[in-house]
């Protein structure tokens, strides 16, 4: 326990008693443990469709990497809905790919044809750019999925020039600041960019100590 601010105090180790419970539990497991393991981690492994040639689905990995120049995520319920209003609502776009997958928060469906309400994962694009494609992340993806999610999504695609802007949002509460949140406008928008990104930000960039958290941090 620190006797001051800013004191530096050692915590106890308990990596010897960690490996020691583990190696116990690894003794204890039986056969059928690791097969109900194996189909956990089997379920838990995310799938992404593509019907970007002739409408046909294929695997994310079944063909050439694609040409992507930008592609606009949105992730949760309040990105996915403002692209719905805003940009999704007209017919200038298409529904191209779908990531399925399964945890404790997320049941998706094999069907394609669904509402942009719905808990679910497409990828739109647009119709007189082919290279410009969006994301609409509804569903909840669970941290053991998050590099999961990214390495077969961004597989698909070529790397070169490739722009990617992501759209999140989270409570006003969480917002780190020394003005008061009851007079912060509601809500408002911050940006965060690589040195990469040479084009002008259209609004203010987050300041510290804010940080970004689950799949758009990933």
């Amino acid at each position: 326990m620190a006797t001051f601010f800013g004191e530096v105090v050692v915590a106890p180790s308990r990596a010897g008693v960690d490996d020691e419970e583990s190696a116990e539990e690894a003794r204890e497991e039986t056969p059928e443990d690791r097969e109900i393991r194996r189909e956990l981690e089997k379920k838990r492994e995310i799938d992404v469709l593509w019907t970007l040639k002739s409408g046909a689905s294929t695997e994310s990995s079944a063909d050439e990497p694609f040409v992507c120049s930008k592609f606009i995520v949105a992730i949760g319920h309040n990105a996915a809905a403002f692209l719905s209003s805003f940009i999704l609502d007209s017919v200038c776009w298409e529904v191209v790919g779908v990531a399925k997958l399964w945890n404790e928060w997320c049941r998706t469906s094999n069907t394609t044809n669904v509402l942009p309400t719905d808990s679910f994962c497409l990828f739109y694009r647009l119709i007189s750019d082919p290279t410009v494609l969006l994301c609409q992340c509804s569903c909840y993806v669970a941290e053991d999925q998050q590099f999961q999610w990214l390495e077969k999504v961004f597989g698909c695609m070529r790397k070169e020039d490739l722009q990617v802007t992501i759209l999140s949002t989270c409570p006003v509460a969480d917002y780190k600041t020394q003005e008061s949140t009851l007079t912060l406008p509601s809500p408002f928008l911050k940006a965060l960019k690589t040195k990469e990104f040479k084009e002008e930000v259209r609004c203010p960039l987050l300041e510290q100590p804010n940080i970004v958290r689950d799949l758009p941090a990933a």
